[in-house]
């Protein structure tokens, strides 16, 4: 609300939000999730660190028998971070996105582990988001999504030759962050970020800073990290299905003289990793980019150079 007020769209997004942002699922959200070979999560963990991962099953993984209630077919995977924050009672954020098209909607809500196959998602919020700055890519399964990648995950506190190269090289990540409330109620907000490839650009320090761009000012990423300066960010590698995790410590600039140097961006963010985890193959999907399936307002920012 401080962030939607800066930028003058405080009462404009009242009205709106009170009429986009459910407490259960639309008819088309609820065959949304159940078309879907893949939904990104975003959880906390027990030590309050967020996580953002990408899970993925064959189409049918996720059900909605009823508009407040997702049933997402998972097993357990330990080599996933993300993994701890997804217990019984657990808040969760969930975004589901198809690349192809560029449709995503968001459900935030409560994880239940009522029932052995996989867990059930209690809806808390639902809303749909715009298409803005989403590459166009192909999901294809590389292996059955029931198995697990045969790697062990790697664990470093900063950022390898490899990491950097993943990251430097991407169009896509995607970010979690969270809010506790006065009542104890714990949020949970996973979001997409796009750009032109290098759009995050990565400092002497292993510090990442990222631009902002013009969106729909929900604020849904910068404002939890106004009160809570924690993130989890995943980049995936197209052709493998390789995920880059990392856990660490964000914040919104309040010097905006950086704005110039990156055309496009309304806001600066930076985020400083301590936490990073690789899996090999952890996603049994290769996202590959659609031939001129660049975003028109991607093709619009510009870059660090």
């Amino acid at each position: 609300m401080a962030l939607q007020q800066a930028a003058g769209a405080r009462e404009h997004l009242e009205a709106i939000g009170r009429h986009i942002i459910r407490d259960h699922m639309p008819e088309q959200h609820r065959l949304f999730f159940a078309g879907l070979p893949f939904v990104v999560i975003g959880v906390v963990d027990p030590a309050g660190q967020p996580w953002a991962t990408l899970r993925a099953g064959r189409v049918g993984f996720m059900s909605a028998p009823d508009p407040r209630h997702l049933r997402i077919e998972l097993p357990r995977d330990a080599a996933d971070p993300a993994d701890a924050g997804m217990e019984d009672g657990d808040a969760v954020g969930l975004l589901g996105i198809d690349l192809a098209t560029r449709r995503r909607n968001r459900l935030n809500g409560t994880l239940r582990r009522d029932w052995s196959g996989g867990f059930t998602v209690v809806v808390g919020q639902s809303f749909g988001n715009c298409p803005q700055y989403i590459q166009q890519r192909e999901a294809r399964f590389l292996r059955d999504p029931l198995s697990a990648s045969a790697d062990p995950p790697l664990v470093t506190v900063g950022l390898d030759e490899r990491a950097r190269r993943i990251i430097g090289h991407a169009d896509t990540f995607y970010v979690a962050t969270s809010a506790d409330l006065a009542d104890g109620q714990r949020q949970i907000d996973v979001s997409h970020r796009g750009g032109r490839p290098g759009f995050v650009r990565i400092g002497d320090d292993g510090a990442l800073t990222i631009p902002d761009f013009a969106g729909n000012r929900f604020f849904n990423t910068l404002g939890n990290l106004l009160v809570n300066a924690r993130a989890g960010l995943v980049f995936v590698e197209d052709k493998t299905g390789s995920l880059l995790q990392m856990t660490g410590k964000a914040e919104v600039l309040a010097d905006t003289s950086g704005i110039t140097a990156f055309p496009g961006a309304q806001r600066i963010w930076r985020f400083k990793p301590q936490q990073v985890v690789f899996r090999a193959a952890g996603l049994p999907l290769a996202l590959s980019p659609l031939p001129d399936g660049w975003s028109p307002q991607t093709l619009r920012t510009g870059s660090w150079t």
